[in-house]
């Protein structure tokens, strides 16, 4: 018997959406660290603009999943 809101299942449409939600902030971070460290990945850019592009996506990639996860449970 459920007694408590947090303990009640998501329905289907916020599980998934909460996979995609963490599917898209691993890949964001990966493009980020990507560009950051391999060498060959953008070489036409200088490692300064690339270092900098780099920590510009991973810090979207932060405020988009903490954006995700401040929402209300209640929303569908």
């Amino acid at each position: 018997m459920l007694s408590n809101n947090n303990e009640k299942q998501k329905s289907p449409k916020r599980r998934f959406l909460l996979i995609l939600g963490v599917t898209a902030f691993i890949c964001f971070i990966a493009l980020g660290l990507m560009i950051i460290f391999w060498d060959s990945f953008l070489s036409q850019l200088p490692k300064p603009q690339k270092t900098i592009f780099g920590c510009i996506i991973i810090i979207y990639a932060v405020l988009r999943f903490s954006r995700y996860l401040r929402k209300d449970p209640n929303e569908a």
